[in-house]
């Protein structure tokens, strides 16, 4: 079954290492009106325990759309990508590469890793609320998610 295409709640996980970084995108998706759940994880490492739901996210929801920094510590953005979509019960989790890296190869190897898409975060905050809306209306609006409960 899928959800539909305006599900009342979204669970979003913002993998994201800076701190004014997580509290730009933060103040973008309340913005952008998103008033869903935003789960915030600040590297690789954590972020793959999140999704597993391992110590201590055993009781957190599957997210519906992950918001993936490309340059994290302990297990970069790429490693974590590579990971989420060779899992057979997470690779249908939309991946949104939000990241300031405008180099071509980074570009080329994130839609390799199959990133749904690959967004550079722009300079000031209210070219990066316009970026965040976007996201929001494709992804949150007008796409169909699938549902937790496809997923048994």
């Amino acid at each position: 079954m899928l959800a539909s295409a305006s599900p009342s709640h979204i669970e979003i996980l913002l993998v994201e290492d800076s701190p004014a970084d997580v509290l730009i995108t933060q103040d973008a998706l309340s913005e952008a009106r998103v008033l869903n759940a935003i789960h915030v994880v600040d590297d690789g490492v954590e972020a793959i325990a999140f999704l597993r739901k391992q110590p201590p996210y055993a009781d957190v929801p599957r997210p519906d759309l992950i918001l993936l920094d490309l340059n994290l510590p302990r297990k970069s953005g790429r490693e974590v990508l590579a990971e989420i979509k060779a899992d057979p019960t997470l690779k249908s989790i939309p991946v949104v590469v939000l990241t300031t890296s405008r180099l071509e190869e980074d570009i080329w190897r994130a839609y390799d890793l199959h990133a749904n898409c690959y967004v550079v975060k722009p300079l000031n905050f209210a070219a990066f609320v316009e970026a965040i809306q976007s996201i929001r209306h494709f992804w949150l609006s007008v796409v169909a998610l699938p549902s937790e409960a496809d997923y048994g």
